[in-house]
This record gives C-alpha cells, sequence and structure tokens, in this order.
C-alpha cells in the first residue's frame, strides 16, 4: 500500500463512508449492521467493525478495508478507490506526475475547463432566480418542476444576450480556453499562413433557453443541455429545441449517462436501473421518488455508456418514448444491452404518454404499476413484428422472423436464443414445422435471416387450385363453392403459401388460369397442382379441404387466445381476461363441431 493510501486509511472512517452509500444501525459496541448492498436481503447480514475498520458480510461472504468497500460498490480499481474515500474525507490528493509536457497541459485545460463549467451552472442558476427567468420558471412549473427540484438538478436560464456569460467569464480564462469550453460558438473567418483556422468574437451558445446541467459520474458539470423559450429579441431563428453542448475534452456525449452520479447507488439497491429517452423525463420521474433512472444524453444508446452501466447493474427497464423514433430506439439500445448479457425489459405506456407526461397525469402509483408490469425483451419484439409485419400470410411471417432474427442472434446463451425462437414461432402462429425449423437453426446458428422458400403444396392447396381452375361446366359447383368461402373469410387462407394464387383465381371470371397468376413463383405452384391433376375435385372433396383450412385457423386463433389470457393475467386486467376467456370458450365450442362434422373414421 502506497504511503498515501495508508494516510487515507488511517483518517478515514468506514462506518461514515458506508453509511454514505447504505443505511446501517448500532448493533453492539463497535458493530453496525444493515442490509448488504452486494447481494439481495431481506434480513441485515451485513456488518462493519467501527474500531477495527473492516466490513464483513455473512450472507454473500464479502469483506474488507474501506478501500474495498469502495472499489466494490462503485466498480473501480485500487487507486481509484483511494482517490474517492481521500476526496469524501477532504484529503487534498497528492500532487500528480505528468509523464510529458503535453499530458500536463490537458490536465490543466481539463481543470480550467470543470471550473469554466462550475461558474456557468452557477450563473444560470442566479438568472433563473431574476427577473429575466420569469419565463422560465413559468415553463418549469408548468411542466410540474418545483423549486426542490430546480435546486436538486441545477437548472437554470440563459438570457437572451449574446455577451453576457462571455462577460462573466471573460476573466476567468482565455479566448481559447473559452471557446474549448463549448459555452460559446465564434464564426471562422479564415486560415491562417500555418494552417490553423482565425475565428470572429466568441458569442454566448445559449440564448433564451432553460438550462439542464450534465454531470459526470463524480457529480461535476461537464456540460448543458439547454431547451428554447421561443424566438430571440433580434428575430433571429430561435434554432433547435433542445440545444446541446458540443463534445469538448470534458464531455463526450456517447460516454455520459445522464443522472448517473445521482441514480448510482440507488441503481445497485433496486437491482435495475430504469432507462429513459429524455432529460425531462428523467427528471420528472426522479423528482417523484423512482430514483434508479437515467437518460441518454444528447445521444443514441452507445457500446460506452453500456460499458460504464455495466458497472453499476446487468438488470435494466427500457421506457423510450412509444414513437417511432423512439421505438427505433430501444430496438438499438436492446440490441447493445443483449450483446453485453444484460436482463431487459420494456415498459410501454398506456395512451401513447412519454413517462414525463404520464407521472405527472396518472401518478407515480400507475407509473410504478407499469414498470412492474413491464415486457420481457422476447415479449416486446414478438408484439413489434406482429404490428410490422400483420397478416398471417407466409411471406409476412418471414418479413417477422427477419426482423427477430438479429435480436435473437445477439443473445449469447444458446439456450436463450432457442426459447425466444420457440417463443416466437408460437406467437406468430408459425404452424408450419418446416418454417418453424428453419427459424429455430437460424437462432440456434446465429444467422440474421431466413430465405424465403417456395413451401411444397399440401393436399388442401392443391383441391383448392385444382377447383378455382376448373374450365369444364361439369366442376362448377366444386368452383363456386371455394369461391364464395374465399370471398367472405379470406383470414382463414392467409397462411397458405399459394394464398396469392387462391384470390386471383377465385376472381378470373372466365379468363384462362394459367394466364391470371401473373407472380411466377405462384403461377409454379399452380402449374404443380394441375400437372398432377387425373380428375377435377369433387364438391365433398373441396368441402373436406375447406372444413381442414376452418379448424386450422379456429387452432390458431386459440393459440394466439391463450398467449393473450396469459398476459392478461400477467398484468392483473380481469376485465380483459374475461373477455378473452369468453372467446376462448366459443372457439373451443366452434373447433368441437368442426371436428364433429368429419366423417366416421377420419
Amino acid at each position: 500500500m502506497s504511503d498515501f493510501a495508508q494516510i487515507v486509511k488511517q483518517q478515514a472512517d468506514i462506518v461514515k463512508i458506508v453509511e454514505g452509500y447504505i443505511r446501517l444501525r448500532k448493533a453492539g459496541v463497535a458493530n453496525y449492521s444493515g442490509l448488504c448492498p452486494f447481494h439481495k436481503e431481506k434480513s441485515p447480514s451485513f456488518n462493519v467493525h467501527a474500531v477495527r475498520q473492516f466490513f464483513h458480510c455473512f450472507g454473500c461472504g464479502v469483506s474488507g478495508d474501506v478501500f474495498t468497500f469502495v472499489g466494490k460498490i462503485e466498480n473501480v480499481t485500487f487507486p481509484e478507490a483511494v482517490k474517492i474515500v481521500a476526496q469524501k474525507c477532504s484529503i487534498p490528493l497528492p500532487k500528480q506526475e505528468y509523464s510529458s509536457p503535453e499530458q500536463a497541459a490537458e490536465a490543466r485545460l481539463r481543470g480550467k475547463l470543470l471550473e469554466l463549467h462550475e461558474t456557468a451552472a452557477a450563473w444560470f442558476e442566479e438568472q433563473l432566480r431574476g427577473p429575466e427567468g420569469a419565463l422560465a420558471r413559468e415553463y418549469l412549473a408548468g411542466r410540474g418542476l418545483h423549486p426542490e427540484g430546480i435546486k436538486k438538478f441545477r437548472v437554470g436560464y440563459a438570457p437572451d444576450s449574446f455577451n453576457a456569460l462571455r462577460d462573466r467569464l471573460s476573466g476567468a480564462a482565455d479566448a481559447e480556453t473559452l471557446r474549448a469550453s463549448g459555452l460559446f460558438s465564434s464564426k471562422e473567418v479564415a486560415a491562417a499562413t500555418d494552417g490553423k483556422p482565425q475565428y470572429g468574437p466568441l458569442y454566448d451558445r445559449f440564448r433564451k433557453r432553460v438550462m439542464f446541467p450534465i454531470a459526470n459520474e463524480s457529480g461535476r458539470v461537464i456540460a448543458f443541455t439547454g431547451r428554447i423559450l421561443g424566438a430571440t429579441a433580434d428575430g433571429e431563428k430561435s434554432g433547435p429545441k433542445y440545444l446541446n453542448s458540443p463534445e469538448t475534452p470534458l464531455y463526450i456525449k456517447g460516454q455520459v449517462l445522464f443522472n448517473l452520479d445521482k441514480a448510482k447507488s440507488v441503481i445497485r439497491q433496486a437491482g435495475f436501473a430504469l432507462l429513459v429517452e429524455g432529460q425531462m423525463d428523467c427528471i420528472s420521474v426522479f423528482l417523484r421518488g423512482i430514483q434508479n433512472v437515467i437518460a441518454t444524453s444528447g445521444t443514441a444508446f452507445t457500446e460506452q455508456q453500456v460499458a460504464i452501466l455495466k458497472r453499476h447493474t446487468s438488470n435494466v427497464v427500457v421506457n423510450f418514448d412509444p414513437d417511432t423514433a423512439g421505438a427505433n430506439a430501444a430496438e438499438k439500445s436492446i440490441a447493445l444491452l443483449t450483446e453485453e448479457g444484460f436482463s431487459i425489459r420494456l415498459v410501454t405506456l398506456e395512451g401513447g404518454l412519454d413517462p414525463d407526461r404520464f407521472i405527472r397525469e396518472r401518478g407515480v402509483e400507475a407509473y410504478t404499476q407499469a414498470i412492474r408490469n413491464a415486457r420481457a425483451q422476447a415479449d416486446y419484439l414478438i408484439e413489434r413484428a406482429r404490428q410490422e409485419f400483420p397478416g398471417a400470410g407466409a411471406e409476412q411471417k418471414v418479413k417477422a422472423m427477419n426482423f427477430l432474427l438479429p435480436h435473437i442472434r445477439r443473445m449469447p446463451e444458446k439456450l436463450a436464443r432457442d426459447q425466444f425462437a420457440m417463443d416466437a414461432a408460437q406467437k406468430l402462429g408459425i404452424d408450419s414445422a418446416v418454417m418453424r425449423e428453419e427459424l429455430r437453426q437460424a437462432a440456434l446458428k446465429r444467422r440474421d435471416r431466413v430465405e424465403m422458400r417456395a413451401a411444397a403444396l399440401t393436399e388442401v392447396e392443391r383441391v383448392l387450385l385444382r377447383a378455382l381452375a376448373v374450365t369444364d361446366p361439369d366442376g362448377e359447383q366444386a368452383r363456386r363453392i371455394a369461391v364464395e368461402v374465399i370471398g367472405r373469410q379470406p383470414s382463414w387462407f392467409e397462411h397458405l403459401g399459394s394464398f396469392p394464387a387462391l384470390q386471383v383465381l377465385a376472381e378470373r371470371q372466365a379468363r384462362d388460369p394459367m394466364e391470371v397468376v401473373e407472380d411466377e413463383a405462384q403461377r409454379a405452384l399452380l402449374a404443380e397442382a394441375l400437372l398432377g391433376e387425373t380428375r377435377p375435385p369433387e364438391p365433398a372433396e373441396v368441402q373436406g379441404a375447406i372444413q381442414e383450412i376452418e379448424e386450422r385457423w379456429t387452432e390458431n386463433r386459440l393459440r394466439a387466445i391463450r398467449v393473450q389470457i396469459s398476459e392478461a393475467e400477467r398484468k392483473g386486467d380481469f376485465a380483459e381476461l374475461a373477455l378473452l376467456t369468453q372467446k376462448k370458450l366459443e372457439l373451443d365450442r366452434a373447433l368441437r363441431a368442426l371436428q364433429n362434422r368429419r366423417p366416421p373414421g377420419e
């Protein structure tokens, strides 16, 4: 142990450090106990000894000194743990030695930029409280943000001025450092002879905006998001609704998770992180007591953010906005989290509301219940596939399968991929054994797609194609039976590979069957049926084929209803459960009636 680490350990009180993360109660002369932060438990088995300065958990067996505790709970290295404990104890860090002048200059710049951002954050807070901040205060009140919440998140206001912040910070740093902060803009006017561009005067980047500070994991302000409040005084275009700081030596968008500094300890205690899309969503949820919430910060979810999050949990509940952009962002986030072995559930809020509006209108209890009812990753994605590719046709089912396969492929565990594939086959109504096996093999071998193969004709399809292709008046009755049912109940036939040909033939009037079917693959199926024909089908054969189709359709509907019943039971939606149960009883009766109509011996 280094001399500095030894000094820190001698001055640190492990009880006070641990109490910064979990609640302890006195359990003896020098002993304190609490719930272990490293495993789930209901009765406290985690103990801290105040005299000997160590901790031990009798539940999971973990033990060590103050550095072990901080290193494990913050998921950091030993030197980083020493630094964290020193900062908590207000012990000055030793002067850092740098390997090069460039490294020293970079460290000095970062230190200066942190100072500038702290000063800017305090100044924005001051402006919000002043006369010019009246409109911003009104906006924040309308969003349900009260003074305590504003103070907690250090929300501020950038006035409608090109130089107010510049004037405030001009004495704190030179122009080059101010430009590097990202707090200001300037126009490039010319290129110098040495190749470096020449810039015009600096002016405030954020004007007439509500300011939301973005902090790093240690809670230091490193950037801002500004929300516009209307056109500026000079009539200039108001710009984007939300304006983020550019990337700087302090701030790389894809490496920051908004609110992680406040949420990380709660995430560890709760056992999962709630990931939302917007900063106002995050703030609104946090201030109503759900404090394990974080948000992406001005960018789509990235691999670096996944790695940062994994230091704190492997369980995530995703609640992005319900619009198309939000759904796409959710799918990309799922993909990244899946590859890293996260357990993922997804929340879809009623009424198409975002988290901020939902929790303000429906209340925290309703939102908490929505989180409890969050769907497993597989269920969410399968439902998305059904929405994107509706219909029971083979082509739509293959498209739905190919939508799901990239997500299935990313799952590290073979058993999880196999289970996902089986669930997808059931819920998509894939009753073809060949297609189910295609999906399963693609999942197990981690392929991205299955190819649309021309399925072999079933005997039912052969009978129907031949009946619809009848040109002899003697076979007209068989043809009329098929035409009438396909026109009346097309959904019964959608799952058949030859459904497009059946539809066209049912409407062909007196035209030649082979000319009416224009699609090459469908024409090949018709040719296969007709070339094997020895005689036109009898009306009884067509009736039998239609009955088989109706039975299969009814069985598929029953499977779908059972899935919906399970979902309603999981949600505790008893009204929906009663309706679904009634539908199931009706379908059961219909299926029994169909089976009773079969000729004896079948």
